[in-house]
């Protein structure tokens, strides 16, 4: 058990931020002291600590068992003593926790059950049944939030028979207490609707929970149950959807949401569940839900705390309205006159908050509006409304709300003070206008019943040009090009390009970032006529405007920049900085600036790193300049040294794996034959070392750069010392069920790179690594990677048609390799792994080293393969050859697929990789010169044809009386 005093020490440090980095580093050397989970545990229950060390210890252990519990291949990380003991106690605790504690603890028990439940912890929900009971509402909160922490875990996965029965395991046990549980609640709750008013909210808590729970348990199927005891059910969802008690409601409120909206939010998200997925066992119920979501969002207030409860009500009812049993009743004129001006209207008009947030949050003004994170707004949920009233009556919805566009731009020409009914008329226009959702991707099409650009020309172009157009307006007129900005032509984009970088002068947040995002997104766009073509480049756009808006963009992030989390706040500003670099290419006038501009950013936000996606496009965009001046490679490395060597020596964690990737990148196109820098050697050791391997994403990174060093350096791993530590990473990699893959990587850069006289030692001893992995928990991508790494090998002497030495690797070394283990281990592998397979792979240019790869087995060894081994395997190659999955084998061009990545923006801090696109690694082909399917039959016809006895081996081949073969034969024209 580890020191309580030392622990309590070390977590009330990490509440100071000038000692949490000394906190962490006193903490993670506990980590491995048998009983530190468990001293953490105590703390975290101790009423008599500081409730700060006890949220501190609380996050700890959280952020423990993520790390530590259990690894992709099954292996435990802490004690198992303590494995045992926190699933004995940990339900206990978090009974008695209070409710913020409670939080951290049920995640932990979520990560917990994400590997172990229910196969090695069945006991777990027997336990939760057993403590599940009317008596006791502190203990029921305490296991329904257990349970909704296990059970959340269902929603977003796929259907699958694993998934089916570990909720069928649940159901068996846990369906009737559930039930019996909320008609008990519905009953109590009625019976305090006096109060007092801390019994009622524990017990509105519980119902809360009930309803997330129903969910849970319903959402990838109705189960019997459920669907048995549906009224009874439904009949309580149905009364807390109309629930009130002033007790629990305060009108003077305007932002904290109350636990009866709240009940009333899960009931939005349930009842849409049924409707969506399960209407003809709901159908008897759903008028009696229209009506009641009806005058539910008639009734609320604007104020911001019934924002969710909005926007889930209009999502019920935008489901409701794509359903063809119930779009009618909606349809009519009258109908939608009445939803526009009770439903539309009210939830699409820019309250005083909205303003209010414009002014003074305008990140979240902007991330809510423009990044599509807004799905619990009214004016997103709304707008999804309208479009799904008009996808099913696209007519009579235009023409009415066309009525409304106009009398709103009427008000506002009688008088231009009136900006929010101009407002609502361009949302409203641009709502009826795109067919489908609006996503970030922007309209691909339009409503034929309107006119995008004239209603543009008319009456949103004058304030893209107005100084005086109110704010809120001009970000209305940069949002409409946003919008349609496949719908301009390229002549129209290229006008509308100044306009929109005058922009950057205004002194307004939210003005000078749409700015930024639109001009990014209109450089992103693809040539229509010609798809794998970027509309615009660097031709398009005159040098000395790209240095204008480089400037302009650097200036708005250095001037907000008054803290490192100030400055990196506005991603948007950086990705279009990126955008802007990767357009204009090699075009720009003073690339070494720009490049100390990044630099400068990178040191300052190092010292807090809080925006993942800023950070991460800002790596990007050094990228982006060292491949672009990738001759130059020497001179920019110069540069970045002094800032990525500073980055590891500061252990800014967070953008060690982006450092580790570019000083790859860098080696990997070092001029040939010369010395790399000596900071290169002595990080070999570091990059060895069990600590950096810690950190999940850093290990694709740490792989990258252990191969470059040795691809650019092997004279520096020429003896056991040097060695014996890169191979252990291979080891460490080769057993990885997640990382293998990473493992052959670096094996094959060895066996390419090192002279054979230093490696040859080692060579059965790895061959051992990989058959052992193999024997003991061999997966199916494992033993693909190992059957290409097998043919990769074979295919190494094949380049530009002449035969090549490559350190000595060929297909007979691939023999060799796997017969110094065994005598006649290969024939073994060759039967039982690779013919079986060899119809089985989907990558192209895998398939393309495999046939090439077994080809040159089969004809350089074929007295030691064996004659009916060799006739399987050359017919399995023919069958392949000629099967339409390679039909349109071609090498492919990447850069656009690179830039598509570059639009994913699920970057985070932690455990996960984030890859730099500009500069991803890709795969090695060694027969890069062999390009397409014909060059490939050539290849193997003319390979095989140099045998001898090869018409024998037709003629053996055709005596088999395989249909799929002789069809492969005769297209092959060897018989006719």
């Amino acid at each position: 058990m580890s020191d309580t005093n030392t622990v309590v020490q070390l977590l009330a440090k990490s509440l100071q931020p000038s000692t949490a980095k000394e906190s962490e580093n006193g903490l993670r050397s506990l980590d491995a002291h048998q009983g530190f989970p468990l001293t953490l545990l105590n703390i975290v229950s101790s009423d008599k600590m500081d409730m700060g060390i006890r949220l501190a210890g609380a996050l700890y252990f959280k952020n423990l068992v993520k790390r530590k519990w259990i690894d992709e291949d099954g292996h435990y990380h802490l004690h198992d003593e303590d494995v045992a003991a926190i699933k004995r106690e940990i339900v206990n605790l978090l009974i008695h926790l209070p409710d913020h504690l409670q939080v951290q603890i049920g995640e932990s028990i979520s990560i917990i059950a994400e590997s172990e439940f229910p196969q090695m912890w069945p006991e777990l929900l027997d336990e939760l049944v057993q403590k599940l009971g009317p008596n006791d509402m502190v203990t029921d909160k305490g296991i329904l939030k257990i349970a909704h922490s296990i059970f959340k875990r269902w929603r977003p996965l796929f259907r699958s028979d694993e998934l089916f029965l570990e909720i069928k395991f649940v159901l068996e046990k846990f369906a009737k207490p559930f039930l019996d549980l909320l008609l008990c609640v519905n009953q109590l709750i009625d019976q305090a609707e006096s109060g007092p008013k801390e019994n009622l909210s524990l017990l509105l808590e519980n119902m809360l929970l009930l309803i997330k729970i129903y969910y849970d348990l319903n959402c990838q199927d109705i189960p019997e149950f459920f669907e048995d005891h549906l009224k009874d059910g439904m009949t309580v969802v149905h009364k807390y959807l109309k629930y009130h008690n002033t007790l629990l409601e305060d009108p003077s409120e305007d932002e904290e949401v109350d636990l009866t909206t709240q009940v009333k939010i899960s009931i939005c998200e349930l009842i849409q569940l049924y409707t969506t997925r399960y209407e003809e066992e709901f159908h008897s119920f759903i008028p009696d839900f229209i009506q009641t979501v009806w005058d539910l969002l008639k009734n609320i207030t604007m104020q911001p705390k019934y924002d969710i409860l909005a926007s889930r009500a209009l999502q019920f009812l935008t489901a409701i309205a794509a359903a063809p049993t119930y779009a009618p009743t909606l349809n009519n004129e009258e109908a939608l006159k009445q939803i526009t001006e009770k439903i539309i209207l009210p939830n699409i008009t820019l309250r005083e908050s909205d303003e209010e947030m414009f002014e003074d949050d305008p990140i979240e003004y902007i991330r809510r509006d423009l990044e599509g994170s807004d799905s619990d707004t009214r004016r997103r949920a709304a707008t999804e409304f309208l479009r799904a009233l008009k996808e099913t009556n696209e007519k009579v919805v235009t023409e009415v709300i066309l009525s409304y566009v106009n009398s709103y731009l009427s008000n506002f020409q009688a008088d231009h003070s009136n900006w929010k009914s101009k407002d609502i008329a361009i949302y409203l226009f641009s709502a009826i206008a795109a067919k489908g959702s609006l996503t970030n991707a922007g309209v691909t099409v339009t409503n034929l019943l309107v006119d995008v650009i004239a209603f543009f020309t008319s009456y949103v172009a004058p304030d893209l040009v107005s100084s005086d157009a109110y704010p809120i307006l001009k970000v209305d007129a940069i949002k409409y090009i946003f919008t349609f900005r496949k719908q301009l032509t390229k002549q129209q984009l290229s006008e509308a390009f100044p306009l929109l970088s005058a922009h950057f002068q205004d002194n307004n947040y939210v003005v000078y970032t749409y700015a930024a995002v639109t001009i990014e997104k209109i450089l992103s766009l693809r040539d229509p006529t010609e798809h794998q073509k970027l509309l615009f480049d660097q031709n398009d756009i005159n040098p000395s405007v790209v240095k204008e808006l480089l400037t302009n963009l650097f200036g708005l992030m250095l001037k907000n920049g008054s803290t490192p989390e100030k400055l990196s706040e506005n991603e948007f500003l950086m990705k279009c900085v990126m955008r802007v670099l990767l357009t204009t290419r090699t075009s720009l006038q003073d690339p070494n600036d720009v490049l100390q501009q990044l630099l400068k950013i990178v040191q300052i936000i190092s010292k807090n790193p809080s925006n993942p996606k800023f950070s991460h496009y800002t790596f990007e965009s050094i990228c982006v300049i060292l491949t672009d001046y990738s001759s130059s490679i020497e001179q920019y490395l110069t540069i970045i040294k002094p800032t990525l060597f500073g980055l590891l020596n500061q252990e800014v964690q967070e953008f060690v794996p982006y450092v580790f990737q570019i000083l790859a990148y860098c080696l990997e196109v070092f001029p040939k034959g010369k010395p790399i820098p000596e900071e290169y050697h002595q990080i070999i050791k570091p990059l060895c070392s069990p600590a950096v391997w810690e950190y999940k994403g850093n290990i694709p990174a740490i792989s990258r750069l252990i191969s470059a060093i040795v691809s650019s350096s092997p004279s520096s791993f020429s003896n056991a010392e040097q060695l014996k530590p890169i191979l252990g990473v291979f080891q460490k990699l080769i057993s990885s069920k997640v990382n293998d893959n990473l493992g052959f990587h670096i094996l094959e850069t060895i066996l390419t790179s090192v002279n054979l006289q230093y490696t040859q030692n080692y060579l059965k001893e790895i061959c051992v690594i990989i058959m052992t992995r193999l024997q003991s928990y061999k997966t199916e991508k494992f033993v693909k990677q190992f059957i290409i790494f097998l043919c990769w090998i074979s295919c190494l002497p094949v380049s530009d048609s002449q035969v090549i030495d490559v350190n000595g690797l060929n297909s007979q070394f691939t023999i060799k390799f796997v017969d110094n283990v065994q005598n006649g281990l290969f024939g073994q592998i060759a039967d039982h792994f690779i013919i079986p397979r060899i119809n089985t792979f989907n990558n192209l240019v895998d398939k393309k080293i495999l046939m090439v790869g077994l080809t040159n087995v089969v004809v350089e060894n074929f007295e030691s393969v064996g004659k009916e081994r060799s006739l399987r395997t050359i017919a399995e190659v023919f069958k392949l050859l000629v099967s339409d999955s390679i039909k349109n084998y071609k090498n492919m061009d990447e850069s656009l697929e690179i830039l598509q990545n570059l639009d994913n923006d699920e970057m985070t801090f932690g455990s996960s990789y984030n890859e730099l696109n500009i500069i991803r690694s890709n795969t090695v082909d060694p027969i890069s010169n062999i390009k397409n399917r014909d060059m490939i039959t050539q290849y193997v016809k003319a390979k095989l044809g140099a045998m001898n006895g090869f018409q024998n081996l037709i003629s053996a081949l055709s005596s088999i009386g395989d249909p799929e073969l002789n069809e492969a034969l005769k297209k092959l024209s060897y018989i006719h």
